[in-house]
């Protein structure tokens, strides 16, 4: 632990509670973005693809410089870097509350606030490792990673609400007095002091560029559902394994590497990025299928679909401060195993309560049993990969730390509503081709009708599209319409389930490793 920071043994509240602020503004900025589109669109006279551009552009641009980030912030301070990444997300807010075109918004809340969310994530996770240790430093971790959960479930919710009854620019100029804030308080940080070398390896750099880039990329690409996705992945994964490469042979022979290939030669470390991996594809997976369900099946707006989703957050919000204040006294592979284990019982009732439910009321004791379990998992995993590190690599591991939660997340939300939609055209045509009460000559015109124009659609909607139609018609499309979408989403919600099962196994294999010991506990630590 740094001599700068002799009160890090202690618990310091306001500092917590700061740092868990920046956290939700990181994650709420994109949510409030993305439920805005409509209104933006309307009011700066440009196109729907224009700012889903913009939108992936700044997913792109935050995970390809996320290794690269995490360097920066070792060479120019990780205090320096969280501040400049403060300032960036701030200069994005400012111009989204100015913005009379879509230009601003591609440069300042796009590619500045990217460039932000990349020296943000690691600089973040290196200041809680460096200012905070032992009991305090495993509350913090957790109230950081419930406060990202909070964020990422009620983004939706405050950003509908604001957008619907004030404005768009009253979010963004919200988020900018938020960052004010926290600026406020930075005197409450220490700095963690940077001793390794100071050596750039460039070719490392690039070739993270183009992993990093080339795998979000093709996410991205897949989750609009065109392009070419296997390739964009293939160049990133060989991007990957090139840097991979790469790395290895310059530790090798002494020269400087982006980061240290050594660390995944640590078998906590590798279980514990892959853990959080998991998690976030669960999480992300869920967050998607969820929403487009309660609109599309139940007619719910984006107020009312984030109020049924809220005590997904709200129960994972307090496990995770609960379970970070408790004294320890389980191992925490024990509480992650459990984690997992709650979150797939959580989501198996889902599967078996969403044909059933009129109401998302009905959806709330899984939502619940499912959000105890990821409180559970957020609060060990970021403390158990982390905490081990010692501080001349903590920049480095935040960093790889980081890529994986946030590949995960854009994993699992473009894969789960992709397999959601794929999901209804298969049912569609299925249910068509089935039908006694469709003309043979209507079933495939039918089949593309659901498919193309109903995915978003509820019933009530679908019964004012086919208005024209006879009688008997139009109820034979909405019974197809009513039988299809919940099969669709429980297909869809095999996939966090199947990221949970993963994360069983990861964590039973947890369990036979001993616990890493904190790098501020005078044993031995990691890297160190």
């Amino acid at each position: 632990m740094s001599a700068e920071s002799p009160s890090a043994a202690t618990f310091n509240r306001r500092l917590a509670i700061l740092l868990a602020m920046a956290m939700f503004v990181l994650v709420v900025d994109t949510s409030i973005m993305n439920v805005s589109i409509s209104a933006v669109v309307r009011d700066i006279g440009t196109t729907v693809s224009g700012v889903q551009s913009a939108i992936a552009l700044e997913a792109l641009v935050s995970a390809a410089f996320i290794l690269i980030g995490s360097k920066v912030g070792d060479l120019i301070g990780r205090k320096r870097a969280y501040i400049i990444g403060l300032l960036c997300y701030a200069a994005g807010a400012i111009a989204m509350t100015l913005a009379q075109s879509l230009l601003p918004i591609i440069i300042f809340w796009a590619f500045v606030g990217g460039l932000g969310a990349s020296l943000l994530l690691p600089s973040m996770q290196s200041l809680i490792h460096g200012n905070f240790e032992g009991a305090a430093q495993k509350r913090v971790y957790a109230l950081v990673g419930g406060s990202a959960a909070i964020a990422a479930a009620v983004g939706p919710l405050i950003g509908g609400f604001i957008t619907t009854f004030l404005s768009w620019r009253i979010a963004f100029l919200l988020e900018a007095i938020v960052i004010g804030v926290v600026l406020l308080g930075i005197k409450l940080i220490h700095d963690v002091p940077y001793t390794g070398s100071r050596r750039i390896d460039v070719v490392g750099s690039i070739l993270s560029v183009v992993g990093m880039g080339g795998v979000v990329i093709g996410i991205l690409v897949w989750q609009e559902g065109e392009g070419p996705v296997l390739l964009l992945i293939a160049v990133g994964l060989l991007g990957l394994g090139s840097l991979a490469y790469w790395l290895i042979r310059r530790k090798r022979a002494g020269k400087a590497t982006l980061l240290d290939p050594t660390l995944f030669f640590s078998k906590p470390f590798r279980l514990g990025v892959t853990q959080q991996m998991m998690q976030q594809i669960a999480l992300g997976g869920t967050m998607i299928v969820l929403p487009i369900y309660l609109q599309m099946v139940l007619g719910y707006n984006a107020l009312q679909a984030g109020l049924s989703i809220a005590p997904l957050s709200l129960s994972m919000f307090a496990i995770a401060l609960l379970a970070g204040r408790a004294k320890r006294s389980r191992r925490p592979a024990t509480l992650v195993l459990w984690g997992f284990v709650l979150l797939i019982v959580g989501l198996v009732l889902l599967v078996f309560v969403v044909p059933r439910a009129e109401s998302g009321w009905l959806l709330l004791g899984p939502l619940v049993i499912a959000g105890v379990g990821l409180g559970l998992l957020v609060s060990q995993l970021n403390n158990y990969t982390l905490s081990p590190i010692s501080d001349e690599r903590v920049s480095e591991a935040a960093g790889v730390n980081s890529a994986a939660g946030s590949f995960g997340l854009s994993f699992g939300l473009a894969f789960a509503g992709a397999i959601m939609l794929a999901s209804l055209a298969l049912v569609f045509t299925f249910l068509a081709d089935s039908s006694s009460v469709l003309p043979a000559e209507d079933k495939q015109q039918v089949a593309q009708v659901l498919e193309e124009d109903a995915q978003i659609m509820s019933n009530e909607l679908l019964a004012e599209l086919l208005v024209d139609q006879p009688e008997a018609i139009q109820g034979e499309v909405i019974r197809i319409n009513t039988v299809a979408r919940p099969i669709a989403l429980q297909i869809a919600l095999l996939i966090p389930i199947f990221a949970a099962l993963v994360g069983v196994i990861g964590a039973l294999r947890m369990r036979r490793v001993p616990d890493p010991k904190p790098s501020g506990s005078g044993t031995e630590t990691l890297l160190g």
